[in-house]
C-alpha cells in the first residue's frame, strides 16, 4: 500500500500522451478538399451537354446522323471524364467510376464518326443491352461513392435517362427490322438511286393523276381521294423519302429533290404523260416544282389549298451552303434522336420524323424552287382553297396561284378546313371532282367550266 504525507489529498493522475515523443503524426486531412462535389457533378454534367452541342456543330464534323451523333457521344463523354478528374483532384469523393461511362460514350463517339453509318448498324443493336448495365452499374457505384445528397440527385434523372434511351433504342431497333422485314399490302418499291420509294397506282385511263401528300403526310392520308379518281382514270399515290413503305434518303429533300425522285420514280415504273399533277399543302411546292422542271411532262394541275410558294427577284436564288449545312445538322441530330425510339410516341418512324422535320426546314428552299413556274400558259389549272381555318393572308396568296393559267378556275369550299380537303369524306369529294375536271379538260381539250 502507497502512503501519502499527512494533509496530502489523493489526486486523479493526470493523462499521458500515448504517442511516442518525437514521432510525426500524420496530417489531418485537407478540409478544402472536403466539399465541392455536388457543384462539381452539376458542372461536369453540363460542361458535357456543352461540349455535345459544340461538337455536334463543328464544320469538322460531317453532317450526317452517324458523324452528328457521334459527335454527341464524344461531348457527353468529356463530361464524364470531367467528373473523374475535378473528384479526385478537388474533393476526398474520387469518382473513379465516372471512367466507364467516359470511356462507353467515347469509344462509340470515336467509332461512330470514324466508320460512319456502316458501323452504326451494328451498334444499334449492341448499344442498348449495354447501355442498360452500364446505367446500372452508375446508380451501384454512385450510391456506394458519392456521398453527397446534391450529386446523387443531379445523377439520378441522368440516369434515368440512360435507361429510357437503351429501352426506347433497343425497341425502335427491334420494330425497325420488324417494319423492314414487312411488305408493302398492294404497289411496289422502285428505287430511284440510293434509296427505294413506294408506288401503288389503280385504274385505268388517260391522263394519269399522280398525287403528292402534304407536309408530314404519306400516300395513305390520300385514302379518300385516290378511289375517287380512280373510278374515272389512272393515279398514282406514293410517299416521298422516308416515310410509308419508302427507305430513308442521305441528300436533303427540298421540292427539286423531290421533283427529280418522283420524275425518276414515274419512269421506271414506266409510267407514261403527260401527267395531271395534285398537291395538298406543301405538296402544291413539289407540283409546281415538277411542272417547272418537267414542263412537258405535265398536262394539268391542282392545287389543294397549297402553301404559296416564294415571291419576289430572290425566290430563284439557291440557298446558302452555310444555312444547307446548318439544316443538315438539325435532321441529323433529329434522326439521332428518334433512333430512342421517340417518334413512336407521335406513332411515325425515325424516318418519318426526319423526313417531316425536314420538310420544314427545307420550307425556304422549296418555295424558292417552286416560284421558278412563272407561267403555266393555258393548260387546265384548278386551285381548292378551304373555306375555314386559313390565315391572314392564305386566300390572297391562293388567288395568285390561279393567275398562273389563262384556263383556271379558284373554288373556295365553304366550311372545308386545310385538312378536311383530304380527310374527311364530302370534302374529299369536292377535292376528287376538281381532279378529274383538270382530267376531263385535258382530254377534251376544252376550257375548264366554272
Amino acid at each position: 500500500m502507497t502512503l501519502f504525507p499527512a494533509g496530502q489529498k489523493m489526486t486523479a493522475a493526470a493523462p499521458t500522451n500515448s504517442k511516442p515523443q518525437g514521432q510525426d503524426c500524420p496530417p489531418d486531412p485537407d478540409p478544402s478538399r472536403k466539399g465541392h462535389i455536388g457543384w462539381i457533378v452539376a458542372g461536369s454534367l453540363v460542361a458535357g451537354v456543352l461540349a455535345a452541342l459544340l461538337l455536334a456543330a463543328a464544320p469538322f464534323i460531317p453532317a450526317t446522323e452517324s458523324s452528328v451523333t457521334g459527335a454527341v457521344l464524344l461531348g457527353l463523354a468529356l463530361g464524364w471524364a470531367m467528373l473523374v478528374a475535378l473528384s479526385v483532384m478537388f474533393t476526398d469523393q474520387p469518382q473513379k467510376w465516372a471512367a466507364a461511362p467516359a470511356l462507353f460514350m467515347g469509344l462509340g463517339g470515336f467509332l461512330l464518326v470514324t466508320f460512319g453509318s456502316p458501323l452504326d448498324e451494328v451498334l444499334v443493336w449492341v448499344w442498348p443491352p449495354a447501355l442498360l448495365v452500364l446505367a446500372v452499374w452508375i446508380i451501384v457505384q454512385a450510391n456506394r461513392q458519392l456521398r453527397s445528397r446534391s450529386g446523387r440527385f443531379l445523377l439520378y434523372p441522368v440516369i434515368a435517362m440512360l435507361v429510357l434511351a437503351s429501352l426506347g433504342g433497343g425497341y425502335e431497333t427491334v420494330r425497325g427490322a420488324a417494319d423492314t422485314a414487312a411488305s408493302p399490302p398492294q404497289g411496289q418499291l422502285i428505287d430511284v438511286g440510293g434509296h427505294r420509294l413506294y408506288l401503288s397506282c389503280t385504274g385505268s385511263g388517260s391522263p394519269t393523276v399522280v398525287l403528292e401528300p402534304g407536309a408530314g403526310l404519306m400516300s395513305s392520308d390520300l385514302s379518300w381521294v385516290a378511289p375517287a379518281v380512280a373510278r374515272d382514270t389512272r393515279v398514282c399515290v406514293y410517299d416521298r423519302a422516308g416515310r410509308g413503305w419508302s427507305d430513308p434518303a442521305n441528300t436533303q429533300q427540298d421540292s427539286g429533290q423531290i421533283a427529280t425522285n418522283l420524275h425518276t420514280l414515274l419512269q421506271r415504273a414506266n409510267e407514261t404523260g403527260p401527267f395531271v399533277l395534285a398537291g395538298h399543302s406543301f405538296g402544291g411546292l413539289y407540283a409546281l416544282t415538277f411542272a417547272a422542271m418537267y414542263p412537258e411532262e405535265v398536262a394539268g394541275l391542282v392545287l389543294v389549298d397549297s402553301t404559296a410558294p416564294a415571291s419576289g427577284p430572290e425566290s430563284a436564288q439557291p440557298t446558302r451552303p452555310d444555312s444547307d449545312e446548318t439544316v443538315s445538322r438539325i435532321s441529323a441530330l433529329v434522326a439521332g434522336a428518334a433512333r430512342l425510339g421517340i417518334g413512336r410516341l407521335v406513332g411515325v418512324t425515325p424516318g418519318h420524323l426526319r423526313s417531316t422535320v425536314d420538310e420544314y426546314l427545307q420550307a425556304g428552299s422549296s418555295g424558292q424552287r417552286a416560284a421558278a413556274l412563272r407561267d403555266f400558259s393555258d393548260q387546265p389549272l384548278v386551285v381548292l382553297t378551304a373555306g375555314s381555318g386559313s390565315a391572314p393572308g392564305w386566300a390572297a396568296s391562293q388567288e395568285v396561284l390561279a393567275t398562273l393559267s389563262t384556263n383556271s378556275l379558284h373554288r373556295v369550299i365553304n366550311g372545308a378546313t386545310h385538312a378536311s380537303l383530304i380527310t374527311e369524306q364530302e370534302d374529299a369529294a369536292v377535292t376528287a371532282q376538281g381532279i378529274l375536271d383538270v382530267v376531263s379538260s385535258v382530254r377534251t381539250s376544252t376550257p375548264l367550266i366554272p
